[in-house]
């Protein structure tokens, strides 16, 4: 339901509730907070996100060791598909957020499913088959390229209530489109599905990005759009001049990591 904390009045809840939910178990003495590196939204995946958090324990507890903090946390997490993978000990003046110098994401991407009934149900919510069939990869790859470096990417972001705080002008470190394999996709050969991954690296991303950058370069593979039409896409700086229902879904995208 998206990483961050929701309030009780809602329905869904974020996986920034069950780490704080599983760290009131720690016993501090004043609630832990978790401060988090990537919002990402309901429905996105993160194969590994960071937080930093602050625990206070009563005079005369030793602090927790790495070791015992994973631990701990891992074992009041156990129901949910939430798992911590390492805790270092850093500086008063680190930040999860604002201390990043990149982060990375990947967008799977299925090709060859005529139908979305034909998506192996042991990738389903894991990755998107786009309506069509095959995608002109080589014209994706071409028009990938137009993202790369500094740009205003005002077209590239959905509003919401950070926009007018917010400079559009990111810098795309990376934009890449590869093959890659399936989960099990060794047994179905057979079927002809092919599985791409599109990567991402910048400092920071704008609300939804990925998925508009994602989604407008799939029009390219359909054939909807020309490469230079993203270069054209990004001179208009205006968020209504991105093509309508073009953006990608949120089930094929994954944070894959936080580099400090």
């Amino acid at each position: 339901s998206g990483v961050m904390e929701t309030s009780n009045d809602q329905s869904m809840v974020g996986v920034q509730n069950y780490l704080e939910k599983a760290a009131q178990n720690l016993k501090p003495i004043v609630p832990i907070k978790f401060h988090i590196s990537s919002r990402t939204d309901a429905g996105v995946h993160a194969l590994s996100n960071s937080a930093h958090l602050d625990i206070q324990r009563a005079p005369g507890k030793p602090a927790f060791n790495e070791k015992q903090l994973l631990y701990s946390l891992n074992y009041h997490l156990k129901p949910e598909p939430i798992r911590i993978l390492n805790a270092y000990r850093v500086t008063d003046s680190f930040h999860a957020r604002f201390s990043a110098l990149s982060r990375t994401y990947i967008y799977r991407i299925l090709m060859g499913c005529t139908h979305y009934s034909e998506i192996p149900v042991f990738e389903r919510d894991l990755c998107w088959a786009p309506a069509g069939g095959y995608l002109n990869v080589p014209a994706m790859q071409d028009a990938a390229q137009f993202l790369l470096g500094t740009h205003d990417f005002s077209t590239f972001r959905s509003l919401n209530s950070e926009t007018p705080f917010q400079s559009p002008v990111r810098t795309i470190l990376q934009a890449d489109i590869r093959p890659s394999s399936g989960f099990l996709s060794q047994h179905y050969e057979h079927r002809r599905l092919e599985f791409w991954e599109f990567k991402f690296r910048s400092r920071s991303f704008l609300y939804r990005q990925v998925r508009r950058m994602v989604g407008a370069l799939v029009a390219v593979g359909q054939g909807k759009l020309t490469p230079h039409h993203i270069k054209e896409l990004l001179e208009i700086k205006d968020s209504r001049a991105f093509p309508s229902n073009a953006m990608a879904p949120p089930s094929g995208l994954f944070l894959k990591s936080v580099e400090y």
